[in-house]
């Protein structure tokens, strides 16, 4: 279950797979390999910071056009 007291700024690990379009063992693939960051939470309920997660996404996108 997902915490629904977010600080603004921040999303959850299903938002960020959301996002990415990726599963969550891909999110903790990618914190893992030190591409993302948790800023916050629990250990079991990170958030990660929005703007972390649009870099991430621009050079991904950059990625797959190239």
């Amino acid at each position: 279950m997902e915490s629904q007291n977010i600080r603004p700024g921040h999303l959850t690990a299903h938002q960020v797979a959301t996002q990415l379009g990726i599963t969550l063992g891909g999110v903790r693939l990618l914190v893992h390999r030190g591409q993302l960051k948790r800023s916050g939470g629990t250990p079991r309920q990170p958030w990660y910071a929005v703007d972390d997660v649009a870099t991430l996404l621009v050079k991904r996108q950059e990625r797959a056009a190239a």
